[in-house]
């Protein structure tokens, strides 16, 4: 897989895309398909063993002991959609909406929900998909096209730390602290005297992308830009796929992290026969494609999936059902 700085294979996308924006998922997701599926990415859903987790004022009261207490005794485990409806009792739907599912007030928190038997839910990640997902649906993917050996991957550029930039810092910052007080004033140091230099010039900050890649065209699109690759879509199947990805997060790794890779945020084959869309702003990711494709994707129990129409609505306020 490797940089395209050539973005015009992408065109046609761009052509099928609704701009100005008309309310439907189609300001992102091409239009023209016979059928289109929503997949939900899962959420976190905590609990405890013999209490229910407590609310923001009850953690509040509680002294340092019983924080320590409790952090040792959380469950963390993936949540379906699904199993949060039914927690909340809500309705679950192919357009359904995180916070209506969750029934958030006004003036509620969406992302972090306490259920009426006593779990703690947090939102879905929006437009990423965790590799090993990834896999599972490009497999589909794959074996609905007639080029699997031949595609784009689109990212978007604004994910921090992915491209580099003229600046005064980076986009993202790796703490370290030192049980050394020498090492850990330098480090303190480092921190703190960017900030009283007000008439220092940029200077370039490293990204993941080399600086050609990140001073390099872009795919635009209305309201976004990304960084184009061309490769296999059939490598996307593979669960280990983040170790050949260009984009591969080796300043993390740097730093003590296992390896990853950012999700394409769109990726299409070079037959046009579907294009997947995790959308920066979206708690699912879209696939376009044949009936066939989708009726597969929805059929997968690995997968939290729902065909939806074209011109479907999967906009904050969209979920009817659930008011």
């Amino acid at each position: 897989m490797h940089w395209m700085s050539d973005t015009s294979a992408g065109d046609w996308l761009r052509e099928r895309l609704d701009d100005p924006w008309n309310g439907t998922m189609h300001a992102v997701v091409p239009h023209g398909f016979p059928a289109y599926a929503r997949i939900m990415h899962p959420a976190i859903v905590r609990s405890l063993p013999d209490r229910p987790v407590p609310t923001f004022e009850e953690y509040e009261r509680m002294s340092e002991a019983e924080h320590l207490r409790l952090r040792d005794q959380y469950v963390d485990e993936p949540a379906t959609w699904a199993e949060t409806a039914s927690a909340f009792g809500t309705t679950l739907h192919p357009l359904a909406q995180w916070q209506r599912i969750v029934r958030t007030p006004p003036d509620g928190d969406w992302n972090l929900r306490l259920s009426p038997d006593g779990r703690e839910f947090t939102g879905p990640v929006e437009g990423e998909i965790a590799p090993e997902t990834l896999a599972i649906i490009a497999a589909h993917l794959a074996a609905h096209t007639t080029t699997p050996d031949a595609g784009f991957a689109a990212l978007w550029e604004g994910r921090g730390g992915l491209v580099g930039f003229l600046g005064h810092g980076p986009s993202r910052d790796f703490l370290t602290f030192s049980d050394d007080p020498n090492h850990q004033a330098m480090l303190d140091r480092s921190i703190r005297n960017p900030l009283n230099n007000a008439f220092r010039k940029p200077t370039w900050q490293e990204g993941i992308l080399s600086r050609e890649i990140s001073e390099g065209p872009r795919f635009r699109l209305p309201g976004r830009d990304h960084v184009l690759f061309r490769g296999a879509v059939s490598d996307f199947a593979r669960a280990d796929w983040v170790l050949d990805a260009p984009w591969r997060d080796r300043p993390g790794e740097d730093h003590g992290f296992p390896p990853s890779a950012q999700s394409p945020t769109i990726l299409w084959p070079d037959d046009h026969a579907w294009t997947l869309v995790s959308e920066i702003d979206y708690d699912s990711t879209i696939v376009a494609g044949s009936a066939e494709l989708v009726a597969a994707i929805c059929a997968d129990e690995r997968l939290e999936a729902f065909p939806i129409p074209e011109n479907a609505d999967l906009t904050w306020d969209a979920d009817e059902v659930n008011r």
